[in-house]
């Protein structure tokens, strides 16, 4: 960690509740459901609310006004995560006998194996503010897209590239890619729904902070 960063975990100041800043997107955090790889509440949601850079808050609001020109409405699924989630992350990958939600998130897998293939990292972009998970509703129909895989489904059907779906789904997750890419963000090969800003602001910090729209006002 760099000098400049220290003592910097705590601060929110360069960060926005994302609802007030894009209007337009929809919200379903699911760290702050039970209805997560886990099967509880993650530490440090405090609000079900996505927080996120103003620089990473900005970018995305272009994406949304791209997108509703076509016809899309983001659904943001988890976006700044706090540190102390991902510590807990990493705890319940030791607990070797909670497996209660394999079969909904990573049938294929031992939850170790969750790790060395990148699906849950033991020190996450999410955690530096300017990472975001998401995916798009219709704005006729008012439901998901088909992307081919659900959120945090850790399986190879969910790698951005992945070609066993079908020619709709891959064109989905392409609509969805190209628009992120397109406006300072970028991708990685295991998760379709899981874009970061390129040019992030804090890259050597990662935030303590709680996932709460009222400790962004103190």
């Amino acid at each position: 960690m760099s000098n400049a960063s220290k003592g910097r975990e705590f601060d929110p100041s360069g960060f926005v509740v994302l609802g007030e800043f894009v209007p337009s997107i929809v919200q379903e955090i699911r760290y702050y459901s039970t209805y997560n790889f886990i099967g509880d509440r993650i530490d440090g949601y405090e609000e079900p609310c996505a927080l996120l850079t103003i620089e990473a808050a900005r970018a995305l609001k272009s994406v949304s006004n791209e997108l509703n020109v076509q016809g899309y409405r983001l659904k943001v699924l988890d976006a700044y995560r706090p540190a102390c989630a991902v510590r807990q992350f990493v705890l319940w990958g030791i607990e070797d006998q909670d497996i209660r939600m394999k079969s909904y998130f990573y049938p294929e897998l031992e939850k170790q194996e969750l790790f060395a293939k990148g699906y849950v990292a033991k020190q996450s972009g999410h955690s530096r503010g300017s990472a975001i998970d998401l995916t798009l509703l219709d704005m006729k129909s008012g439901k998901e897209v088909d992307m081919g895989s659900p959120f945090d489904l850790f399986s190879e059907v969910s790698h951005p590239d992945y070609r066993g779906i079908t020619d709709e789904q891959y064109e989905n997750r392409m609509i969805l890619q190209k628009a992120m890419v397109r406006n300072g963000f970028l991708t990685i090969d295991c998760e379709w729904w899981h874009f970061y800003l390129d040019n992030e602001p804090y890259p050597d910090t990662y935030f303590e902070f709680p996932v709460s729209s009222r400790f962004l006002r103190k």
